[in-house]
């Protein structure tokens, strides 16, 4: 199981619009290419989640992440913001790069803990950051999944 496997270039966004966390979670959503309703039901999803606590576990980096009945199977997308957003991140440093993990409530392949894990690893590495915000086009950013993410 690669990190690449789970994204397209569909579900890659590298100028997010949004100025605000609701705003931004909404744009990731959206790139999973689901029905209205879905959609509206994972961003509250989310944002419950959010109230937990934050996603963003610093150095730019979100991992927003829930399960929900609104997906059959394991879902990720990946938006950069590149003048950076408030997310409430522990480090309290602005978030650049949101990295949307969903999951249905049960999967048989048990994926979503490892995923997440696998991109909390990623985004660790000391040049993940500094690479992402020099990537130009979804193409490059799966190509450095492919590159960091084995």
């Amino acid at each position: 199981m690669k990190l690449r496997d789970f994204f397209t270039t569909a579900s890659v966004s590298l100028d997010l619009q949004s100025s605000t966390k609701e705003d931004l979670l909404k744009e990731l959503v959206a790139l999973l290419e689901l029905d209205p309703k879905s959609e509206a039901i994972l961003v509250k999803t989310l944002k419950r989640r959010e109230n937990l606590g934050s996603t963003g576990i610093g150095k730019g980096i979100a991992i927003p992440h829930c399960r929900s009945l609104v997906v059959g199977r394991l879902r990720l997308a990946y938006g950069r913001k590149p003048d950076g957003v408030d997310f409430n991140a522990i480090d309290g440093q602005p978030v650049h790069n949101l990295f949307l993990i969903v999951a249905p409530p049960l999967e048989v392949s048990n994926q979503y803990l490892p995923v997440l894990g696998k991109i909390a690893q990623f985004a660790k590495d000391a040049e993940v950051p500094g690479r992402l915000a020099e990537i130009e086009s979804p193409e490059e950013f799966l190509s450095l999944l492919e590159e960091k993410a084995p």
